[in-house]
């Protein structure tokens, strides 16, 4: 049977979406393909191609769409998505009180909240839970899958797989909407999506992996 993508295999492997880590948590393993010689998770294809057509399926009938990135090699991403589907994106720092203060000034009522690290962009997955938001993220073999509606599994790190991710989501999303009526009409290039990878994205990621590789605590039987 011939398999039916969004995209060519070819384009989804030349992004490196596919690309995981060594590290593996259990609930990440459904969505792993295989595991290479060298130890490297290899994430399942076919499923991410099939969750970013379920993700945009939801997204479209929102008014309210919230797109969190924290680091900063997912906000170029971010706010290319918000500006199209017409959502919001917040990047960067995410303040305390933004889904759940309504005294705040920034304070905001999403639909559906869309993270590119559930890890990292921890707060938000924790708000959004408060208020029963659905959250959708982008997950790497390392991330837990606690808290999250739906899960996006992709290299969650990498621009180009971000970029490819955002840029399907948003085509699809659109067609959806009505804003387009097919992949021709399209015209955003994924190198529009591309974000720069910063230091404190780096070292966001050492403190994450320095959080994971603690060992934990066995809890004594009473």
């Amino acid at each position: 049977m011939q398999e039916v993508l969004l995209i060519p295999r070819a384009d989804y492997l030349s992004a490196g979406v596919h690309i995981g880590m060594r590290q593996r948590t259990e609930d990440m393993r459904e969505f792993i393909f295989k595991i290479r010689s060298d130890g490297m998770a290899v994430l399942d294809i076919k499923k991410l191609d099939e969750r970013i057509r379920i993700a945009s399926k939801f997204i479209a009938p929102k008014d309210n769409i919230l797109v969190v990135s924290r680091r900063g090699v997912g906000a170029k991403a971010a706010q290319k998505f918000a500006e199209l589907v017409g959502g919001r994106a917040i990047t960067g720092r995410f303040y305390p009180g933004t889904l759940t203060n309504p005294a705040y000034d920034r304070f905001f009522q999403p639909d559906v909240v869309v993270v590119m690290d559930p890890l990292v962009d921890s707060q938000a997955v924790t708000e959004a839970v408060d208020e029963r938001v659905p959250v959708i993220a982008l997950c790497d073999t390392f991330n837990e899958t606690k808290n999250l509606d739906l899960v996006l599994p992709t290299n969650n790190k990498g621009k180009r797989a971000i970029a490819l991710i955002f840029w399907l989501l948003t085509r699809e999303t659109m067609k959806l909407k009505g804003l387009i009526k097919a992949d021709e009409e399209f015209t955003a290039k994924i190198e529009d999506f591309e974000g720069v990878e910063s230091y404190e994205d780096k070292a966001q990621e050492e403190r994450k992996n320095e959080r994971k590789e603690k060992p934990k605590r066995k809890q004594s039987r009473r």
